[in-house]
């Protein structure tokens, strides 16, 4: 059994270890941020609607992202163990996710924090942007992002600890160490 969340700030690392994670427990990885940029790229009608969002650095609307990723998880094959990468992203998100986890079964067993200083994070998404070019990773969007993240994210961090599911790691160093210390950490958390 592994359903957990990557929770952290844009540029901290989430897919990186997101892929990693799915691949060492053998579940699907399901990036928010991917989900939402296929969207876009499709022009479907949650595309259209998401874009004007994601362009300046807000969050895509709740509703939005909880249809999304509740069809990605319940759909025609239901995913029953799974990794998620950037939802929930706010406290109605969160609470959504977990009637609806609640009601499904599948509720998570492990909430990742990954914990990067913010100068370090703005330094990755601005080599990232120069890399893929990517128009949504300029300095001010980035600024904004970490912004929104801080209010809108934040109160997930109690959400969870609440939950008693929180793991807090250190998401600075070589990616292989952060790796380590998230499956150190995830042991007494998840039953493979």
């Amino acid at each position: 059994m592994f359903r957990a969340l990557l929770l952290a700030p844009p540029g901290a690392g989430k897919g990186t270890q997101g892929e990693r994670l799915a691949e060492r427990h053998g579940v699907p990885h399901l990036a928010t941020g991917d989900l939402l940029r296929e969207h876009v790229s499709q022009g479907t009608e949650l595309g259209r609607a998401a874009k004007e969002h994601m362009d300046q650095g807000g969050l895509v609307p709740d509703q939005l992202v909880i249809s999304m990723v509740t069809e990605a998880l319940g759909g025609r094959d239901p995913v029953e163990n799974f990794l998620l990468d950037g939802f929930p992203r706010t406290l109605n998100q969160a609470e959504s996710a977990y009637e609806w986890g609640r009601n499904k079964n599948r509720v998570f067993d492990a909430v990742i924090m990954l914990d990067v200083p913010e100068d370090e994070l703005v330094r990755r998404l601005v080599e990232r942007g120069r890399e893929k070019g990517r128009s949504d990773d300029t300095e001010d969007v980035i600024r904004n992002r970490l912004r929104v993240y801080e209010e809108n994210t934040a109160p997930l961090v109690e959400f969870y600890e609440q939950r008693d599911i929180l793991l807090r790691i250190d998401g600075t160093g070589s990616v292989d160490d952060v790796t380590e210390r998230i499956e150190s950490g995830l042991s007494p958390l998840i039953a493979d």
